[in-house]
């Protein structure tokens, strides 16, 4: 009886071993959770739109100049769409002369370049340049807030609403954590030739006035970009309300973030809190894709076309964002349609390939065919029924 006893124990104190270096490895598989100085904050990745942290991200706050996100989308927009060019010029209203806090102190009926205004926007915050350059695109400011707040809601951001362009303190302004990431994600994605002035330090325009011309010099507020290795970007904000606010990009790897935080006590834990959430992400996290777009994995069969066979391409590339540690095990699986009839057109539909991570299917993307298959004429299909008789 005392042998079994002493077997027993010895069984359960491995067990109790073995259990704990389960859960110390399940822990360490695990990024460890923290929390922000700040009433908000979140943390997205770029490409997929993932979200790795979020502290109060859907709550409803004063954003301050983080506002000026979505107007820089709105103008580069407008620019992809050629309703303005970089080289037009902007006449300053008296309204957007009146804007207070951060600006370059346009005076009414001054005329700048959209590239000028946009460096003011982009470098040093200018509230009253936000103004013209949204009176410049709508015809006026309500027109143009109608636009952010339509836009807003094409992108899905819930918890916003805009009063204005530039983020001024005003009641009915809020937006989130959440929708500050999304509509920096569409920015910084589909607009990257932000990002290039955007890490400019120091810049100067030119006043051109009835008192003459004058320089004027712009420094970055977003003191991120000396701070942080892998910074590009983006907006501060900072208000008696909104406090002091961030929203930040980042890349380390082929790894983009993007890192907001809203109402931090002091400008200093703002790029604190942002830089901690960076090393959290990078620190934790991964970038996996599959096959680039137009990468050749297969053929598929043609019937009654000029050729028997055409190469089937990938037609996007699969991203997805994975815990650091572990195994890396990216496979793929090819499905392949039997066959498909000509005349084919270069896209068509050819099947779908499925990609796996550890075991666990994290994406699909569709296959398509890489150039067109005429249909075989008579003849064609004569000396091909020859050709294999033949053979």
């Amino acid at each position: 009886m005392e042998h079994y006893y002493k077997r027993l124990i010895s069984f359960t104190l491995a067990l109790i071993v073995v259990l704990s270096y389960m859960n110390m490895r399940a822990l360490a598989s695990e990024p460890a959770r923290f929390s922000v100085d700040a009433k908000s904050a979140i943390i997205m990745e770029t490409t997929t739109g993932e979200v790795l942290f979020e502290q109060n991200a859907d709550e409803k706050l004063a954003p301050a100049s983080v506002t000026k996100v979505m107007t820089m989308l709105l103008i580069y927009e407008a620019i992809a769409q050629e309703k303005i060019k970089w080289d037009d010029i902007v006449t300053t209203s008296e309204n957007a002369a009146s804007m207070g806090g951060s600006q370059i102190f346009l005076e009414v009926n001054e005329k700048q370049t959209v590239r000028d205004l946009v460096k003011a926007i982009v470098i040093a915050s200018a509230n009253d340049a936000a103004v013209a350059m949204g009176e410049f695109i709508s015809g006026s400011s309500d027109a143009f807030i109608d636009l952010m707040n339509r836009r807003a809601r094409e992108l899905n951001m819930v918890n916003s609403q805009f009063k204005n362009a530039c983020g001024l303190d005003a009641d009915g302004h809020f937006t989130s954590a959440r929708d500050i990431a999304i509509m920096t994600r569409e920015l910084v994605k589909n607009h990257p030739e932000v990002l290039e002035i955007a890490q400019i330090w120091q810049d100067t325009i030119t006043h051109q006035t009835a008192k003459g011309e004058s320089d004027f010099g712009l420094t970055n507020t977003n003191k991120l970009i000396r701070r942080y290795t892998g910074a590009t970007g983006l907006k501060t904000g900072s208000t008696g309300k909104a406090l002091y606010c961030l929203s930040g990009t980042a890349e380390r790897d082929g790894l983009n973030l993007i890192s907001v935080v809203l109402g931090s006590p002091t400008p200093d834990i703002r790029f604190g809190e942002v830089m901690k959430m960076f090393d959290y992400g990078f620190a934790n996290f991964k970038s996996i894709n599959g096959d680039d777009v137009g990468t050749i994995v297969g053929q598929i069969a043609v019937q009654k076309g000029t050729t028997a066979f055409v190469d089937a391409v990938v037609s996007e590339t699969v991203s997805r964002i994975v815990p650091k540690g572990g195994q890396s095990g990216l496979t793929s699986e090819i499905l392949l349609d039997e066959f498909i009839t000509a005349p084919v057109a270069a896209g068509t539909r050819a099947g779908e390939i499925v990609y796996s991570y550890n075991g666990e299917v994290i994406g699909r993307a569709t296959l398509i065919t890489k150039t067109e298959v005429p249909r075989a004429s008579f003849f064609d299909m004569l000396r091909r029924t020859l050709e294999i008789a033949v053979e």
